[in-house]
């Protein structure tokens, strides 16, 4: 009895049920932390410029008003969410050394980098779908792709969402983790923070799995579906240049598709086939998954749609000529 009460100390004294976790910044760079900083503010610094920029273009010109630039909006407005809910604490991590975070901040943090996750995927379906309408059944697209149909695809995202992200979550408040909560990343990423568990986690396990198989494993195979139709419509097309001028209105969801899931596919292979990696190599995935899409998705979308283009070169026009002024 007495060797039981011993032991039952002593795994107490090395487990907790509201552990502290210690985030990661650039492992062997932690000196240069400052400096590193530069590049990921100003990473940061186009991510939210660049959707602010594509979201206020979109609500102001009444000519985008259309089902694809709603998608783009929506799009936006998930980029915006990833980059602020990890632009806190790795900037924290890079600026003034805060690297602690307790279990009730990480489960939030969690929330919503994971809800805008599914989000932004669940977006990019929608938008594939919406190239297929657009380019197989051109006369039924108006019909089809309605205000209130739209806003139904948006409502099913976020209940979706709301669905495979909760539960995870409320499964990580019973258990118990070592002492040593060391993360892989510069934010709380839920297949990193579970294995830190001492407890059982399977039903934590089963619930990630799930998430992945509704969400990469259902969007994956529709976008992929709609791209061999679209291709097959296109192919019947006699005219080259028609098939061109198809072809061209899918290249920016064709890029938004490859700068969000190669990164995702990219950090999930490290996490489970790359244990013996450097840090550095998760770190830097890491940060690249979550970096990526948000960065690139405006840059991408503003140089194959003219009137964003327009319009920013006008925004800035001014912000600069107003500068000047100053």
């Amino acid at each position: 009895m007495l060797q039981i009460q011993e032991n039952m100390q002593i795994l107490s004294n090395l487990t907790s049920k509201f552990p502290t976790f210690l985030l990661a910044g650039i492992p062997g760079l932690e000196s240069a932390h400052v400096w590193i900083s530069i590049p990921f503010c100003c990473l940061y610094t186009t991510a939210l410029s660049g959707n602010s920029m594509i979201l206020f273009v979109i609500i102001t010109q009444k000519s985008l008003h259309e089902p694809m630039y709603y998608f783009l909006s929506m799009l936006s407005a998930a980029d915006l969410g990833l980059t602020v809910s990890t632009m806190s604490t790795t900037l924290s991590i890079l600026w003034f050394d805060a690297i602690e975070i307790n279990l009730d901040t990480c489960i939030i943090q969690m929330f919503f980098l994971h809800g805008f996750t599914f989000i932004e995927s669940g977006v990019l379906v929608a938008m594939a779908f919406d190239r297929y309408v657009a380019i197989c059944d051109p006369l039924r697209y108006t019909t089809l792709l309605t205000n209130s149909r739209i806003i139904q695809m948006g409502l099913l995202m976020t209940i979706r969402t709301l669905v495979l992200v909760v539960p995870p979550l409320l499964l990580l408040k019973p258990l118990y983790f070592c002492r040593t909560n060391v993360l892989s990343h510069s934010y709380c990423y839920h297949p990193d923070v579970i294995k830190l568990a001492c407890s059982d986690t399977w039903a934590n396990s089963i619930c990630g799995l799930i998430d992945l198989i509704l969400t990469t494993g259902i969007d994956t195979p529709c976008i992929i579906l709609s791209y061999i139709l679209i291709i097959h419509s296109v192919l019947s097309i006699a005219s080259p240049e028609e098939r061109h001028k198809v072809f061209n209105t899918c290249i920016s969801h064709i890029g938004a598709v490859a700068v969000f899931y190669i990164p995702m596919m990219s950090l999930s292979l490290v996490h489970r086939y790359g244990p013996s990696a450097p840090k550095i190599v998760h770190s830097m995935m890491a940060n690249i998954y979550l970096l990526l899409p948000p960065v690139l998705n405006p840059i991408i979308y503003s140089v194959k749609t003219k009137q964003i283009r327009k319009i920013q070169k006008a925004v800035l026009k001014l912000v600069c000529s107003k500068g000047t002024r100053i």
